[in-house]
């Protein structure tokens, strides 16, 4: 995931209750997204040539339960434990000052040292792409890997940064006064992602403003 920003189209809100299925039209539904998942991992290991020195990073807050679906479906071809982790990137937004941040969450590095590793970013949603920048900085803290790469449940388009996802979920065109909802089962008692047009009084988007 990763701060949120205000701007249509962005913003981290608070989940509905457990179980509450958001307003609007439905692009996948539980079944994709365990499809799109599956596709994934097998990008993944196909890009890679397996699953040696991989390294799975979710953005908070979606993409941690979505980095571990993808290391369970890994474990499951290869037989092999792929390291899942935790990226927190808010302090190091470039939007900090026209924003306010939540409070950061927990960075979990699951292995001694991302020197010489393949690590694959994980997030729900890729928007303007300024999350995945700051991850990036973030990771400069780090280690040095030999090998970055970005997957993410939906891609919305309106990138502000050349950034792009290696591996989809789902292409998704929408309009920047649009909200997606991404909703998973451990977090929100609900699965799926909705889309639908922003309303007056609410920010346009669920999730990270990857």
């Amino acid at each position: 995931m990763s701060a949120p920003d205000r701007t249509p189209g962005q913003g981290d809100l608070p989940a509905p209750p457990s179980g509450e299925t958001p307003d609007g039209r439905v692009v996948l539904d539980e079944r994709d997204v365990a499809r799109a998942l599956t596709r994934i991992s097998h990008e993944i290991l196909e890009r890679n040539k397996g699953a040696g020195d991989l390294v799975l990073l979710g953005i908070p807050s979606r993409g941690v339960p979505l980095a571990q679906r993808i290391a369970d479906r890994i474990r499951s071809t290869e037989g092999v434990e792929v390291p899942v982790g935790s990226l927190d990137v808010t302090m190091y937004r470039d939007d900090l000052r026209r924003h306010p941040a939540r409070g950061p969450q927990r960075t979990e590095i699951p292995v001694p040292t991302l020197d010489g590793r393949t690590v694959v970013l994980v997030d729900d949603v890729l928007y303007s792409g300024r999350t995945v920048r700051s991850a990036l900085d973030a990771m400069n803290d780090l280690g040095r890997p030999d090998v970055v790469r970005l997957a993410v449940l939906v891609d919305r388009g309106h990138h502000q940064l050349p950034i792009r996802a290696d591996h989809v979920g789902k292409n998704l065109p929408s309009a920047r006064t649009e909200r997606v909802m991404v909703r998973l089962a451990e977090l929100d008692g609900v699965e799926g992602v909705w889309i639908a047009d922003a309303d007056d009084d609410r920010p346009s988007r669920v999730g990270s403003d990857s």
